[in-house]
């Protein structure tokens, strides 16, 4: 009984690490030496145009956190609430321009070399900063899918995201594009803010490097307002123009540009009115203010952690990352894998089909993959991101 005591305990330890930041983690060294040397020889069979969906990191090349978790962090790990925002506006367009805000907040640095784990199937991730509660779930592992619900009852706001990851090795860079839909809804005025996810470009060569880049439109069909945003990255040798945005918003009935948009993701990002003959320009993000120096989520109610959740699932990979005891990263990392295989073997044999807790789960060839929820709203969860 007393072994089984210490197993429960031993899984339910909840290892939580500094969230994303625009500082890119930098002040967290959790790199192996000649990370570079090493991205190479780990890529050295693997062909150009092939799909890396089922291409496993080593604890070497992990930073000690999930994928789900990363997600997450890009919805509920900000200084500054901008979410809430979304549904102060007087105006549609007022209204528009805080979806573009708050959409570009959830962009965040990446280190290069390192990367999240990949969630195993069943993995939850649930969050609360205020009175927003934050729900994800990998809902399917080949191919890897994840899903993300937010709610925010007193504030009027609900988040729906699907994200399928499909990253390619292209030779010189590894290019992940990220399908899906994310749909804001203000409840209150039953508008639904549509929007898609830019590009993660890893350039291995001239100059190293991880870079967001590629086209984000944001659509509202209730009031005829769309922006298209465009992420650029550096050039090929690496130099100038760099982490920049531009974009405009359009009136789908006129097809007239009302506003353009202009700036650096993790800098500042300022609009002009295009009908303003005086050039006024005003603010609409400032990273700084948004997503510098993020504190790191605490546990509220030990007891009410899920044993599915990221930050218990991984925790002992996540320790031997942190104190770079890379042998027992590997052993914990395999015991893991090894727990899922049998997981599915078992599953298997009894012609059973795993079923998401949490999501509705869809395929369609004309529209991907995509999820609802199962509950109207999140409750309040038993971790916390301090604000």
């Amino acid at each position: 009984m007393r072994v089984n005591e210490q197993e429960v305990e031993k899984r339910k330890e909840v290892i939580l690490t500094s969230p994303l930041s625009l500082e890119g983690d930098s002040n967290v060294d959790y790199k192996a030496p000649n990370i570079l040397q090493r991205v190479f020889s780990l890529l050295n069979n693997v062909r150009p145009g092939s799909e890396l969906t089922r291409f496993q990191l080593p604890p070497l090349f992990n930073i000690p956190k999930s994928h789900l978790q990363c997600y997450g962090e890009s919805v509920y790990s900000v200084n500054k609430d901008m979410l809430s925002k979304c549904a102060q506006g007087e105006t549609a367009i007022d209204r528009m321009i805080a979806v573009i805000g708050w959409s570009i907040s959830t962009v965040r640095p990446l280190m290069f070399g390192v990367a999240p784990y990949n969630p195993v199937l069943g993995e939850t991730h649930c969050v609360s900063r205020g009175s927003l509660n934050v729900l994800l779930e990998q809902v399917s592992h080949h191919p890897p899918v994840s899903a993300l619900h937010a709610t925010d009852e007193t504030n009027n706001v609900e988040l729906l995201w699907c994200h399928h990851a499909v990253p390619k090795f292209l030779g010189a860079t590894i290019e992940t594009v990220v399908q899906g839909k994310r749909k804001l809804t203000v409840m209150q005025r039953q508008e639904n803010y549509v929007m898609n996810s830019p590009k993660l470009l890893i350039r291995l060569l001239p100059k190293p490097g991880v870079e967001w880049v590629g086209n984000v439109k944001i659509e509202c069909q209730e009031t005829g307002l769309r922006a298209e945003l465009c992420y650029k990255g550096s050039s090929f040798f690496g130099f100038g123009g760099g982490r920049s945005i531009r974009g405009k918003i359009i009136d789908s009935s006129s097809l007239n540009t009302l506003y353009e948009i202009d700036g650096q993701w993790d800098r500042s990002v300022k609009i002009r009115d295009t009908s303003d003959h005086d050039g006024k320009i005003k603010v609409i993000y400032n990273a700084k203010e948004a997503i510098s120096s993020l504190p790191t989520s605490f546990v509220k109610d030990p007891e009410g952690v899920w044993e599915s959740e990221s930050a218990v699932v991984w925790a002992e990979v996540s320790k031997g990352i942190m104190k770079k005891e890379w042998e027992k990263a590997r052993d914990a990392k395999r015991h893991l894998e090894d727990k899922q295989r049998e997981l599915l073997r078992q599953r298997k044999s009894k012609g059973e089909n795993w079923v998401p807790k949490h999501f509705h789960l869809s395929y369609t060839p004309e529209n991907g993959w995509d999820c609802s929820p199962k509950h109207k709203t999140i409750a309040p969860a038993p971790i916390i991101f301090p604000i």
